[in-house]
């Protein structure tokens, strides 16, 4: 009698909440389509010659030696690493110390809370173009200073290929600084306060408590802000076209912007899917890792 009473409740925890999985199913399917059966697609058409149009002539791995000895292709991961790397460390430390001030009850906050975050709302073409003017010599910051008296004066990262990849980096992190600081603000404010008690009562400076009690504490919130600027990263595209469109020459190159050239004006689709898979190798090199520890090794170790 009990062997029926568990096998009857196994079908009935089946159709517990029927109605919510049948709703996720065209959500499940076109996740299998589009997203699982686009990538599959996109590695399987790297490994032939495809032109204009894909064709299936294999040609084993020729289109990632040719990728690898291309100097273009090389700039453009050099010029990610920098970026990503800057982007990464100067984000979360200036939007967490914004969202630090910010926690201190400063008056007007709504107001400073917006103006930080309205550069957000505005599309990466708008922000490119505007960093596009204000980093202009004849026109920008380096023309009103030296308007001022300060003849000698030189500031011109778009122009420089040198340093043209920090000028993309100021505009990034302009525009997605405010959302990091929002996002440390709500941390900030989920931390109880009798813990700031706590750590007055014992005599902790501010700075310990923060690196040694908040950070720590705010572990969910730093890794999904990494998640969220590591994917805006990968995919920069718009914001370099706007601003430089891959110059001085490829000196501000990216890898998105490599193979939307090699897809779409190149007509080298299989050059264009052998970059797109490499993309995809390294985000799964980094997020895999990253995965298995947060949701499966560690936790059953736990």
């Amino acid at each position: 009698m009990t062997g029926l009473t568990r096998g009857s409740a196994r079908p009935n925890q089946w159709l517990r909440n029927l109605n919510a999985k049948i709703a996720s199913i065209p959500m499940i399917l076109t996740a299998m389509v589009i997203f699982v059966g686009g990538t599959a697609w996109t590695v399987v058409y790297s490994f032939t010659n495809s032109k204009l149009l894909p064709r299936l002539a294999f040609v084993g791995f020729d289109q990632y030696e040719r990728l690898w000895a291309a100097p273009r292709w090389l700039v453009s991961i050099q010029n990610l690493a920098v970026f990503g790397c800057l982007s990464l460390v100067f984000s979360l430390v200036i939007g967490f110390v914004l969202a630090a001030l910010m926690d201190q009850k400063i008056r007007f906050e709504n107001t400073f809370r917006t103006i930080m975050l309205y550069p957000f709302a505005l599309s990466f073409i708008v922000t490119g173009l505007v960093w596009q003017w204000l980093l202009n010599p004849q026109y920008g910051i380096q023309s009103i200073v030296r308007s001022l008296g300060w003849t000698s004066f030189s500031f011109d990262p778009l122009y420089n290929s040198n340093i043209v990849i920090y000028g993309i980096l100021i505009a990034a992190l302009w525009q997605g600084t405010g959302l990091v600081m929002c996002l440390m603000l709500a941390g900030l404010r989920g931390i109880d306060e009798d813990i700031w008690k706590a750590a007055r009562v014992d005599g902790i400076p501010m700075w310990k408590t923060y690196v040694l009690i908040i950070i720590p504490m705010m572990r969910g919130v730093f890794i999904t802000t990494l998640v969220i600027i590591a994917s805006g990263i990968v995919k920069v595209y718009d914001l370099v076209v706007a601003q430089t469109s891959g110059g001085p020459g490829i000196a501000s190159e990216v890898p998105a912007k490599y193979v939307y050239d090699y897809m779409f004006q190149a007509q080298n689709l299989g050059q264009g899917f052998a970059a797109s898979t490499m993309m995809l190798v390294t985000v799964a090199i980094i997020i895999v890792p990253w995965a298995y520890l947060e949701f499966g090794g560690g936790r059953k170790r736990g």
